[in-house]
């Protein structure tokens, strides 16, 4: 039995359905039913829980082989940090009271430093914690900039003709499409590891806002798109009008200046170890321009 976090999210359904698909029992966690629907239905077992419920959590981890942990992200929490926090203290104290063996942690670039990452100072605190747990084999997935933070550019490129963003256009980051996190977690599961592992996942290439802008505006017809950086103020005024709290805002930006400063990027050089197969361009073909196409439409 493998049980999968966050299951109705963008890794963990992917590391549900490749479970499925290699005939494995698979448990899945989330907090509502109908979203974990369309894995049930494939034959995976549900389980209701709150992630910050460790007494559920351990509950959910009974009889497991191995887990796939994340913190499922909370983007109108007005104390961000504190919920992360809640999040990983749960998830650890599950794993040492389910006495679970094998556990895959979704992690991120950066999840090295203690401070000025933003949400990813969550990360950092999971980390530690998992590896305070003596009996458990933790696989750290240190992945790199999701690919899926660029969708909120259809909304930009309608308002303003162009994509808009807090990175330096020249700022290059090692792009990752969720499929390739999904997958990883997956064989990481299937193929415990010993101890505690970090393993950064890097995406295909690297790439700078000024290349997206080109990849995009060719598969959209707009060949001259450009990429405008916005001022941190004038951008969390967007962020918070999508919804996001003033908080977790002002924690976004504190990791895009981290990452402008050169501070916070994957501590190993590129491998084909740390390489995964879905490129940016195959990513807009399958994903962003069915997006933008939708929008047009509606």
């Amino acid at each position: 039995m493998y049980v999968v976090l966050g299951a109705s999210g963008n890794t963990g359904h992917i590391v549900a359905t490749n479970l499925l698909t290699r005939g494995q029992k698979v448990r899945v966690v989330g907090r509502n039913s109908g979203h974990l629907q369309p894995l049930t239905s494939k034959g995976a077992e549900p389980f209701i829980a709150d992630v910050t419920d460790s007494s559920a959590l351990a509950k959910a981890f009974q009889q497991a082989e191995a887990a796939y942990v994340m913190i499922p992200p909370n983007i109108t929490s007005k104390d961000p940090l504190g919920y992360s926090n809640r999040v990983s203290d749960a998830i650890a104290a599950a794993v040492q009271n389910a006495g679970i063996k094998n556990v895959v942690a979704l992690s991120s670039i950066g999840a090295e430093l203690s401070s000025g990452t933003g949400p990813i100072v969550g990360l950092h605190n999971l980390e530690q914690k998992l590896n305070q747990i003596s009996h458990a084999n933790v696989l750290f997935l240190r992945a790199g900039y999701f690919m899926e933070n660029t969708l909120p550019q259809v909304n930009a490129i309608r308002q303003m003709g162009s994509l808009a963003g807090p990175f330096r256009a020249d700022l290059k980051v090692p792009m990752i499409a969720t499929r390739d996190i999904g997958a990883a977690a997956a064989d990481g599961l299937l193929h415990p590891i010993h101890g505690k592992q970090t393993r950064e996942l890097n995406g295909q290439r690297d790439l700078n806002y000024i290349e997206v802008a080109a990849i995009i505006g060719k598969a959209i017809g707009k060949p001259d798109l450009k990429y405008v950086q916005v001022p941190d103020d004038q951008f969390r005024g967007v962020l918070v009008q999508m919804g996001l709290s003033e908080s977790y805002a002002k924690l976004l930006l504190e990791m895009t200046n981290t990452l402008n400063a050169g501070k916070m990027h994957p501590l190993e050089s590129r491998t084909p170890q740390n390489t995964t197969p879905t490129s940016y361009e195959t990513f807009v073909a399958e994903v962003f321009l069915p997006a933008y196409q939708q929008q047009a439409a509606a």
